[in-house]
């Protein structure tokens, strides 16, 4: 009993769109960590993002608990944050603060370009992709449609007007921010004082997977890189 009380709860939100599924490579050490996998929510009409913070707030039932954001899921735990005493903020493939936003995103946002997106269609991540948020090479996009769980017209419509219109002046100073150099989406070259993976795209929680299942442990228990040993030369 008393084993099960000192485990890490850690609660991870999948991307926009998506299912907890995305997260099925991540294996955290058993002894240590207990995963909780949250699902989106379809929001009520014109339900403030506060709002539904605070409603998947609910789903978490442990004190202290690890919240971990992938892409609009990031934001979705940041707004949770607030309502919550953590024990680890960390988002990845996401943003922190206006600021990071790409300026297509900006631009949408603040042309209301973002309402044309078809989202009422099959297809619609294949106009998200070319009209929010730029062109992804064909194979990774098929691969990330695998893993797109929800195509309700009404949680697409808010989600993609919250993404775009997300404002956070100053992000949280304790945040992990993990981040792929060759994200599509949020690109790196507008990102702050985040954990570099080299080679990362914006699907690296699917295709990186074995970096998450290195490194996350000791990010979670201490909010630091693990230390890499050094090789001794012998000349």
């Amino acid at each position: 009993m008393k084993e099960k009380e000192e485990l890490i709860h850690i609660y991870f939100m999948p991307g926009m769109a998506a299912g907890p599924s995305i997260f099925e490579y991540i294996s955290l050490p058993e002894a240590k960590f207990k995963v909780h996998l949250l699902e989106w929510e379809i929001p009520n009409k014109d339900e403030s993002l506060e709002d539904y913070a605070k409603r998947m707030v609910n789903y978490v039932k442990h004190e202290n608990p690890v919240l971990i954001g992938v892409s609009f899921g990031g934001v979705i735990v940041q707004e949770m944050a607030k309502f919550l005493d953590l024990k680890r903020l960390i988002i990845i493939s996401s943003v922190k603060c206006t600021d990071e936003l790409p300026p297509r995103m900006k631009f949408a946002s603040k042309t209301g370009l973002f309402k044309l997106i078809p989202t009422g269609l099959a297809d619609y991540v294949d106009y998200f992709e070319k009209i929010a948020v730029g062109e992804f090479l064909q194979k990774r996009a098929k691969l990330y449609k695998q893993y797109i769980s929800i195509t309700d017209k009404q949680y697409l419509n808010w989600a993609i007007k919250n993404m775009v219109n997300w404002k956070c002046e100053k992000p949280d100073e304790k945040i992990i921010h993990i981040h792929g150099d060759k994200d599509e989406v949020f690109p790196i070259k507008n990102i702050k004082n985040a954990i570099i993976v080299n080679g990362g795209t914006h699907i690296m929680i699917i295709n990186r997977f074995r970096w998450f299942n290195e490194n996350l442990p000791e990010l979670i228990i201490s909010g630091k890189m693990k230390k890499k040993k050094k090789i001794k030369q012998i000349n």
